[in-house]
């Protein structure tokens, strides 16, 4: 009986299994992230090793010192981390910075977050790397204002637990404290200062990381076109741009990349920015002169794109944007104890 019953019905499963057969896939959501769209970008690395030699631990340690010691700067008021508060998604917030003496930079300061993966640093291209970078202010007069490299340095030396820690940092080098290695030492700290998100997951293959809104944001930034200068693993940050591309750019005082090169086709010419944290690090462009992250949307839909998106468009857009926020490392980030000035170490200077 058992052998007549299976023989009885297994034409019935067998008509019914033909027929789910023939039944098509369920289409794809409208807002189902498809993989060949995600070619152009690629998950942040967990740190970004230097050209040349590796970093220690040693290096980082006294890296995190230096980028908060103020005593680097004439007024002995100023560190690293006043313009680019690490707390504070590596901004101030400011359309351009306070300087020495209360003195305005003409850029705004972007954020330290992810910043060595950039191909060159400073809005205009100017430093190569971070170490580069990490030169630069300490001797701008405008900003950390120190009246050369030997007189920052002659400030670390007369501290003797800089003294010792510069040894351990660069144990092979005659004489450890340098302008250079305090540049090394900085930019292996800074190397580090990376912000994973749930975009990263998305990349690695968790299309559930985002949200239907933000799935339909990213799809929006992709119709718009974001993705021709905003990609990689940074969403920016690997190459020039014209601001004002397609629509005049209506503040355009400043030369752009053409003060640094003297080439009248550099005017205007820009590093395109990171979108990582992007919606914690506003004031926007180099200026710092639009404050809300919808109106930088806009502006680069119309002024670059030559696209005058909706408010539902960038709406869409800047929900995908949330989703480049990353996580920050309070123990990394943590303010170190900064060794006590001695006799020899000399005073605040607030003189011009």
């Amino acid at each position: 009986m058992r052998t007549t019953s299976a023989l009885i019905l297994a034409p019935a499963l067998l008509t019914a299994l033909l027929l789910s057969g023939c039944r098509q896939a369920p289409a794809p959501a409208a807002d189902a992230v498809d993989p060949a769209d995600l070619t152009a970008f690629a998950p942040l690395p967990a740190d970004v090793p230097p050209t040349q030699g590796t970093i220690s631990d040693e290096q980082v340690a006294l890296g995190r010192m230096l980028y908060y010691e103020p005593r680097l700067s004439k007024s002995q008021q100023i560190s690293c981390n006043s313009c680019h508060d690490l707390a504070k998604y590596g901004v101030d917030g400011e359309p351009t910075s306070d300087g020495h003496k209360g003195q305005k930079g003409d850029r705004n300061s972007p954020t330290v977050y992810n910043a060595a993966a950039h191909f060159v640093q400073f809005w205009d291209g100017r430093a190569p790397d971070v170490e580069a970078q990490a030169k630069g202010p300490v001797l701008n007069p405008v900003e950390m204002a120190m009246a050369s490299e030997s007189t920052a340095v002659a400030v670390l030396a007369s501290m003797p637990e800089y003294v010792e820690r510069f040894k351990k940092a660069f144990p092979s080098d005659p004489t450890p404290i340098t302008y250079d290695n305090m540049a090394k030492a900085i930019g292996a700290f800074e190397r580090r200062l990376m912000t994973p998100s749930r975009w990263d997951a998305l990349l690695k293959g968790d299309e559930a990381a985002l949200t239907p809104a933000e799935r339909m944001g990213l799809k929006t930034f992709l119709e718009a076109g974001c993705q021709s200068c905003h990609n990689g693993a940074l969403l920016g940050g690997t190459s020039y741009q014209r601001i004002g591309m397609v629509q005049p750019f209506p503040r355009d005082a400043d030369p752009g990349r053409a003060k640094v090169t003297g080439d009248p086709n550099d005017t205007a010419m820009f590093k395109v920015p990171s979108l990582r944290n992007v919606e914690k690090t506003g004031p926007y462009f180099h200026d710092g002169q639009t404050t809300s992250l919808e109106q930088a949307v806009k502006d680069m839909g119309f002024y670059q794109l030559g696209k005058p998106l909706t408010d539902e468009q960038v709406g869409h857009i800047v929900a995908f944007m949330e989703v480049l926020t990353g996580k920050i490392d309070p123990e990394y980030i943590k303010p170190p104890v900064l060794p006590p000035s001695t006799a020899k170490t000399p005073k605040p200077d607030l003189s011009d």
